[in-house]
């Protein structure tokens, strides 16, 4: 007689499986794939000490230019907590020397720079609905330096090396803080320090900080939910965070998706810090955009920080910008003195007529200089024409937009320089144009030995997502007297 086999337990495992399965697939989730790893970086060209170098320059003026608050108050202890919290999400091999700091700012806004330096408005804290919501945008900031964009948009050159360039040559800068951040894409404007990134970074910086946020027990939506709120007030706070931060598009329906396959956990709520201290940060002092920037100028923030005890200890020594600018050697009239006779030299994007005793110097893909031998040094032109071609702020920007923008990033590249009248509109080539005059300081003394005054004339073209952009140079007592050789080269201009 046969005795009946069992059924055996591997059939009774499977059928359980099975309807667990089932049961996962009716709740609308998907099999798991583990936790999320954050990304390679990659590795630019700029070092990790370079960045960290950058970062720590442009923090040193962030102290200069913005009202910080200093470290003991209740909403940079608590930026700081936050922050420690979201840093140890990171591997230790991959992360950064991050540090945190809160600015007196009523608009929201966030940016982390090289290296890891991070300040976080006060309007930011107020505006968050809770601490999920301000720990995505820490987070977010944290992937930028996280991904290296800043170092990887160095490499992508554009208009703001051009402005680092022309700053450099026409004030006689031999390199300096502000010429290394403007390479990187980072400039002061606006009552605020700008850092464009774009769409394609703002979705990884999304997806990194999704990650970060759930190692760190956050639920990674908010990060989207703050963004979303944002950008329904449209143009009410933080225009300018907007603008640095274009919507790479749905940011919900994008991390919804990423985190769908992670492991389910419990995401923590609001601690009991959060609460109090945006109640304070309503009550904290704080200025606007244009009251930041009129400050800016006026040295407030500076002497303010310093008074409230608020320094950037680790700000790298540097020495004032005159001190490091290269002079040119005084030159007689007749080694300066433009020919009558000019030559085209072929600059591939365009084609431009010159005196034929002024030479075509350091020719580039988007840089050159056109002038005597006499009125330039290895980093300095005081007689001539400094000529960029690169990617424009913006595209479709107009010209007096254009012309606009690069006169006053000018200006804060050099203290001296200052805006004389209003820009204008101008034909050359049959493109229409801006042009500006603006003044500075000579990098050659003049004959007496001491400082003299420069005249420079800013024409800029706007090209779609490019940008063409000349300053003619000379000193102001020259500088009625080439004015109509700097006409004929612009009106020479072929596109």
């Amino acid at each position: 007689m046969n005795t009946p086999r069992p059924i055996p337990r591997p059939i009774r495992l499977t059928q359980t499986l099975a309807l667990a399965f089932i049961a996962f697939l009716a709740a609308g989730q998907s099999i798991a794939d583990g936790p999320p790893e954050l990304p390679d970086p990659g590795h630019p060209k700029m070092s990790r000490e370079q960045q960290q170098k950058l970062g720590l320059q442009a923090a040193g003026q962030v102290y200069t230019q913005m009202p910080v608050l200093p470290d003991s108050s209740p909403e940079t202890k608590y930026i700081q907590a936050l922050g420690k919290r979201l840093v140890a999400a990171i591997p230790p091999d991959r992360s950064w020397p991050f540090e945190f700091h809160v600015v007196a700012q009523k608009e929201i806004n966030a940016f982390a720079l090289p290296g890891g330096p991070m300040f976080v408005n006060v309007g930011t804290i107020v505006a968050a609905d809770n601490e999920a919501e301000l720990a995505g945008v820490m987070a977010h900031e944290m992937s930028h330096v996280y991904m290296q964009h800043s170092a990887k948009q160095q490499e992508k050159g554009g208009l703001l090396e051009g402005l680092a360039g022309i700053a450099g040559a026409v004030a006689g800068a031999a390199g300096g803080a502000w010429g290394d951040l403007a390479q990187a894409g980072i400039q002061f404007g606006a009552g605020t320090l700008i850092l464009k990134y774009s769409r394609a970074d703002e979705a990884q910086a999304d997806a990194v900080g999704a990650i970060i946020l759930w190692k760190a027990g956050f639920n990674p939506v908010a990060l989207a939910d703050f963004f979303q709120k944002i950008q329904a007030q449209g143009g009410g706070n933080g225009p300018q965070f907007l603008n640095d931060h274009p919507n790479p598009g749905n940011r919900r329906a994008a991390i919804e998706k990423e985190i769908s396959t992670w492991p389910p956990r419990e995401y923590s709520g609001n601690s009991a810090e959060f609460a109090s201290v945006k109640a304070d940060a309503a009550s904290v002092p704080s200025y606007d955009a244009k009251q930041i920037e009129a400050g800016a100028k006026s040295g407030r923030w500076a002497a303010e920080n310093r008074k409230n005890g608020a320094v950037f200890a680790d700000a790298p020594e540097a020495a004032p910008a005159r001190a490091q600018a290269e002079s040119v050697p005084q030159a007689s009239w007749r080694n300066l003195q433009p020919s009558s006779r000019f030559r085209t030299a072929d600059l591939g994007a365009f084609r431009i007529d010159r005196p034929e005793n002024w030479d075509v110097i350091g020719a580039q893909k988007s840089s050159a200089t056109i002038a005597p031998r006499a009125g330039v040094s290895a980093a300095a032109v005081a007689y001539g024409v400094v000529i960029r071609v690169g990617h424009a702020p913006e595209a479709d920007m107009s010209p007096e937009q254009l012309t606009t923008s690069i006169a006053q990033s000018l200006e804060r590249g050099d203290d001296n320089m200052k805006q004389i009248g209003d820009p204008a509109q101008i034909t050359a080539g049959g493109v229409p144009g801006g042009s500006v005059e603006l003044e500075t300081t000579s990098p050659m003394p003049g004959a007496n030995g001491k400082p003299q005054r420069e005249r420079d004339w800013l024409v800029a073209f706007p090209r779609g997502q490019d940008a063409l952009f000349l300053v003619f140079v000379s000193p102001l007592k020259d500088y009625d007297e080439l004015r109509p050789t700097f006409e004929r080269m612009l009106n020479s201009i072929q596109f």
